[in-house]
């Protein structure tokens, strides 16, 4: 099975980690995307081909683990790279390559037909593809490709081409592009051809996905852009620029089904829980956020502690947390909160955050060190925490990663195509590149998402789909409530019946739990989850 990302701007470190972990999926996949503005240099780089100093560019300049020399990526150039099983047939490393040159050039004679771009094909002892070969030949597309073996010893391909739009063609002059010094680089906008990147990036994920196997039948897209100025409040104009209409959703007002009534059962566990985070003078998130779940897992003995604050530098579309200006870290919150699991006698113990943008480290050395604290504390009971995207920083993530909690959950909360109307200070690729690093690290990784806010089926499937992808392996899948008419209306009821479907879906995509009901929230059942891995099975 070939699936297709259109994944946005995303940065090459993020890109290129998410790409290796599909090298462990058991689907191929065509990534599509674009780049802030970055030097790569290839493994047979040579530093000569930088004209100036690497560290005085206006760039980022990575080592990039495909072939080739040095080229530049930036806004207007559309990036697609291929990840798939290529065979052990010696030459089928160059199959791959001519098929992903194929497939651009179709693109450009399908999107050429004045033939402004003259004669459009490969250029004789040099890779790519290239224009105006009856003339003088420039390169319009470099091609960069690795094979490598998964852990199953399945050969597999990486990275791709990377096909100049309306790309700054300055950006080339501080480097011998592909080490070519004699060949010029240009753009489809400087050889006259005026079109879209977006047009072009749709009309190549179509040709690669033809030339590579594919059906075109699994494909997900982050909406990509501002949303057009209408009057209406910027949450309301995101939704509709996404594709919901929330006119047709349903009122604030609108009776719930009964599956998703709650009685309230303030027996003496809750009472006592309640009584011992005020003495602690913790946060949980069951209250924060108004977790439906909260009597019957305070009666049960279970909560969920919120560090960091209760304040945070986020505004999703879903969410209750208060967004006020957050206040300074408090330094014995960790003991705190290993104090509560202590008096809990918890096995099992959750520790999720607020996003604190305001930190140099997202707030993950806080985090790391309630680990810390509770493994002192309390050595035997197993620890969860869920923690925001860090701003996709590799560092701060590191620093959870190494306190080595149980599992590390990262919520995706919704489909690719709903990412920016949801949660417009995240991004799709972003958390499951996050999943994606802690998994390479040998943590056990969780995520969620919910479902209600105008998302298909197919849209779902593909998310576990690409969740799976990663290694992760739970997941846990819940209706939307909107918790007041400021936030994302509810497009829809989900039942209990098609929640049955989406966690069978999820464990024929290869995820190990998937925890899928209307009231099911992050931390639901959080024990029991990590009992079904072998993780929590070693553990028991």
């Amino acid at each position: 099975m070939l699936r297709r990302r259109h994944l946005g701007r995303v940065s090459f470190a993020e890109a290129n980690d998410f790409q290796h972990a599909l090298l462990e999926s058991r689907d191929g996949y065509v990534l599509l995307m674009e780049h802030p503005p970055t030097y790569t240099r290839g493994v047979r780089a040579q530093e000569s081909s930088f004209l100036m100093a690497p560290e005085s560019l206006a760039a980022d300049v990575v080592d990039a683990d495909r072939g080739g020399d040095v080229t530049y990526h930036g806004p207007g150039q559309v990036v697609a790279w291929a990840v798939l099983d290529v065979g052990e047939d010696p030459s089928a490393g160059r199959r791959h390559v001519g098929r992903l040159e194929d497939a651009v050039i179709e693109t450009l004679r399908s999107l050429d037909p004045d033939g402004r771009l003259g004669e459009v094909g490969r250029l004789e002892g040099y890779p790519g593809v290239w224009a105006r070969l009856e003339s003088t030949p420039a390169k319009v597309a470099a091609v960069g490709v690795r094979t490598e073996r998964n852990s199953a010893g399945v050969r597999r391909s990486l990275h791709g081409v990377a096909l100049n739009v309306v790309v700054d063609l300055d950006a080339f002059k501080a480097i011998v592009p592909c080490g070519i010094p004699d060949k010029p680089v240009a753009s489809l906008a400087s050889l006259g051809l005026a079109v879209s990147a977006e047009t072009v990036e749709e009309r190549l994920g179509v040709a690669l996905e033809a030339h590579l196997g594919g059906t075109g039948e699994h494909v997900a897209r982050v909406d990509r852009g501002a949303a057009p100025e209408t009057g209406e409040r910027p949450l309301i104009r995101r939704l509709r620029k996404a594709g919901v209409d929330p006119d047709a959703a349903l009122s604030i007002n609108a009776r719930k089904p009964e599956w998703l009534r709650i009685p309230a059962h303030m027996g003496t566990q809750f009472q006592s829980l309640r009584t011992l985070t005020e003495d602690l003078r913790l946060v949980t998130v069951c209250e924060e956020a108004g977790c439906p779940n909260i009597f019957e897992c305070w009666q049960a003995g279970t909560a969920t502690f919120m560090v960091n604050g209760e304040r945070c530098t986020r505004a999703c579309g879903f969410c209750l947390i208060d967004t006020r200006k957050p206040l300074a870290l408090d330094p014995t919150e960790p003991e705190r909160v290993a104090e509560a699991v202590v008096r809990l006698g918890l096995h099992h113990a959750v520790v999720t955050c607020v996003a604190r943008d305001d930190l140099a480290d997202g707030g993950a050395g806080a985090i790391a060190e309630t680990i810390r604290a509770i493994r002192r504390r309390s050595p035997e009971t197993m620890v969860e925490v869920l923690t925001s995207d860090l701003r996709g920083d590799r560092w701060s993530l590191q620093l959870i990663i190494d306190a080595r909690p149980d599992v590390l959950n990262h919520n995706i909360e919704t489909v690719a195509r709903l990412q920016r109307a949801v949660r417009p200070s995240a991004g799709y690729l972003r958390s499951l590149t996050v999943l994606a690093r802690a998994r390479a690290e040998g943590l056990t990784t969780k995520s969620g998402l919910m479902v209600g806010l105008g998302e298909t089926l197919d849209e779902v499937d593909e998310t576990l789909a690409d969740l799976a992808g990663v290694g992760v392996s739970i997941a846990t899948i819940g209706q939307y409530l909107r918790p007041s008419a400021q936030h994302l209306p509810v497009a829809r009821w989900w039942s209990p019946h098609e929640f049955d479907e989406l966690a069978a879906r999820g464990e024929a995509h290869g995820l190990s739990h998937v925890q899928s009901s209307p009231l099911t929230r992050s931390s639901y059942h959080a024990r029991e989850a990590l009992e079904s891995t072998p993780v929590g099975l070693s553990r028991r």
